[in-house]
């Protein structure tokens, strides 16, 4: 039987939920940040694969090739802020999965290189791009937490 403790959510915790929205938002984020890779590649003619997505030595701003790396991982910023929105539904929740996003990245790019990220490049757009999803998640969602919650749905009578 469940407790009614004055949340509009039911609260116990609950790990397979969470479990399974942390790989909805690694498969979903990795997936958009594949595309864009491939599109921003394809609109300047140059060819993408994994390394620029796992290998921190490919963010630079010296040439074409990284500048598209770096926009790609702030849009796909956007994109997650948008996929946090979707699947979490929670402003709390935000900065949480934000992070792990980022934490299992560079965890899997440590694996990929075989060595642990060293470029401040790298490091500087992580960061950023936590930041740009975790605060524009927060907004999303704390819009859609203060919204009017309408009383009736048929016609207006006197209360």
């Amino acid at each position: 039987m469940k407790k009614l403790t004055g949340s509009f959510r039911y609260t116990q915790w609950d790990p397979w939920l969470i479990i399974s929205q942390i790989v909805s938002v690694q498969c979903i984020l990795y997936l958009t940040l594949g595309l864009l890779l491939v599109v921003f590649g394809a609109l300047v003619g140059d060819t993408r694969s994994l390394d620029h997505i796992f290998e921190y030595h490919e963010i630079q701003v010296r040439d074409i090739g990284g500048r598209i790396v770096i926009t790609s991982f702030v849009v796909n910023s956007l994109i997650g802020s948008v996929v946090l929105w979707t699947i979490v539904e929670r402003t709390k929740q935000c900065m949480d999965f934000s992070c792990t996003w980022h934490v299992i990245h560079l965890i899997i790019c440590w694996f990929y290189n075989g060595e642990f990220p060293t470029t401040f490049s790298w490091w500087i757009l992580n960061v950023a791009c936590a930041t740009i999803m975790c605060v524009c998640a927060e907004f999303f969602c704390l819009r859609t937490e203060l919204a009017a919650i309408p009383l009736s749905l048929g016609p207006k009578t006197d209360l």
